[in-house]
């Protein structure tokens, strides 16, 4: 199966691969980034139609290379990768973080959403059941800190933004470059923590045997 990863930012492209090398190693990846999408929602503060233009052209072009499904990885995007997967349908295109969801609402009713990105603590919250509470919190600076290079900085500032959320049922992190912390965020909450890469690779996988 050929999956197409489009993403917005770089440092979502290890975190990917590396869930697909332990639960899908037979899967064949495509990487397609454009990190001048994060950068200009980010100047912008809101998704418009010239962003929703800009998803399925890079869409389109994912399904012409002969992808059997489509992941997006950048959380904050949500309605314009809704449009992709209307264009494409019945073909899987999955937003980054709808995987996530649906298991983080199988292990509690509050639910601590942590985040790097200031855009995705809007645009992801909604995507959420009624029946749950969403505590969002931004690790503030942790972006920049891996942007230049300081991963050990960035940690240290998920982890102390994590511990604002013990009091939540579990903690959900919200996009792909901060997957690699689970271990540290539990460590700090003592909550149980799920991570966007390791539940979209579960999900294409069962689709994908699903239509085999």
């Amino acid at each position: 199966m050929r999956i197409a990863l489009i993403h917005a930012l770089k440092h979502s492209i290890a975190p990917i691969d590396a869930a697909f090398a332990t639960a899908w190693p037979e899967a064949r990846l495509m990487n397609l980034l454009d990190d001048s999408l994060s950068a200009d929602l980010a100047r912008d503060g809101k998704l418009d139609d010239a962003m929703t233009e800009r998803f399925l052209a890079l869409g389109d072009y994912a399904a012409a290379t002969g992808a059997d499904a489509i992941l997006f990885t950048c959380s904050a995007f949500g309605p314009c990768i809704e449009a992709v997967a209307r264009a494409h349908a019945p073909k899987p295109v999955l937003k980054p973080n709808e995987a996530m969801i649906e298991q983080a609402v199988t292990m509690g009713k509050r639910i601590g959403l942590l985040s790097t990105f200031p855009p995705t603590l809007v645009s992801m919250p909604p995507e959420f059941p009624a029946s749950v509470e969403v505590v969002p919190k931004l690790a503030e600076g942790a972006l920049a800190a891996l942007d230049r290079g300081d991963r050990a900085e960035h940690d240290r500032l998920i982890v102390e933004a994590s511990k604002d959320l013990r009091d939540c049922d579990i903690v959900a992190l919200a996009q792909f470059s901060i997957a690699a912390t689970a271990p540290l965020v539990a460590e700090a909450t003592g909550r149980p923590v799920v991570t966007t890469p390791d539940s979209a690779v579960h999900k294409l996988k069962n689709l994908l045997a699903a239509k085999a």
